[in-house]
């Protein structure tokens, strides 16, 4: 559940954009993010598809800490380089980001049967779309959901944490079920967030790739949990 740590900040000093092309702008975010996704779920079935590669990653934890701390240490850098890098670096990182997360991701294949995860998908991208769109769309201020959600966000982090030693399956599934809910939230909010900011004429420090990462990652963590919903064990 990882988040960059400011998205919205831009370093960049406004250029000309006008209104009525911020969504010309946010669909190329969402093409940014849909190739990321793309590379995602690519990578994570090749390598699903592979013993060797299976055995090394998932072999000893130590391999597999090492993935993920390096997808930490990917988002941190992007959030801390992205608007000062040129395009070609910025998206390199993201396309990096993203095939880190296939290696780590590759156990769902494993877990889960491609049927529910192909469903689960789907249902998760219907999912993310109309909550993208209402955020694109509406006139009403979400940034109140916004606020909610990353306090909530939190507190979903510090009940996983907690949970690990207690192993309790209710405070799993009441988890599960607020995670999709906090996601869906921020699905929205993330939306309108970035359009008022192409709007008012950031489109620079390469803002478009920044946001991608944002609504990639909001997409990945709703899927995940509505996985744990839906998804049919092996």
């Amino acid at each position: 559940m990882l988040r960059p740590m400011n998205p919205y900040t831009s370093h960049a000093r406004p250029l000309a954009v006008e209104s009525e092309n911020a969504n010309d702008i946010l669909w190329v975010t969402y093409r940014w993010m849909s190739v990321g996704l793309a590379i995602t779920g690519l990578v994570a079935w090749l390598v699903s598809q592979n013993e060797e590669a299976i055995a090394l990653i998932f072999g000893t934890r130590m391999t597999f800490y090492v993935l993920l701390f390096a997808q930490l240490g990917l988002v941190v850098a992007f959030s801390a380089v992205a608007h000062r890098v040129s395009t070609i670096a910025a998206a390199a990182m993201f396309l990096g980001y993203a095939a880190l997360t296939g290696l780590t991701f590759s156990v769902i294949f494993l877990v889960y049967t491609a049927s529910s995860i192909a469903s689960t998908f789907f249902v998760t991208a219907g999912a993310f779309a109309g909550l993208s769109v209402f955020g694109a769309v509406t006139k009403k201020d979400l940034s109140g959901v916004g606020r909610f959600a990353l306090f909530a966000l939190i507190g979903l982090i510090i009940a996983g944490i907690v949970n690990i030693f207690l192993a309790s399956t209710t405070l799993m599934w009441i988890s599960t079920f607020a995670g999709v809910l906090i996601f869906a939230g921020l699905t929205a909010y993330d939306t309108q967030k970035l359009k008022e900011m192409y709007a008012a004429g950031y489109g620079g420090g390469n803002l478009a790739l920044r946001g991608a990462l944002t609504l990639y990652l909001d997409f990945i963590n709703m899927f995940l949990f509505l996985l744990r919903i839906f998804g049919r064990r092996r």
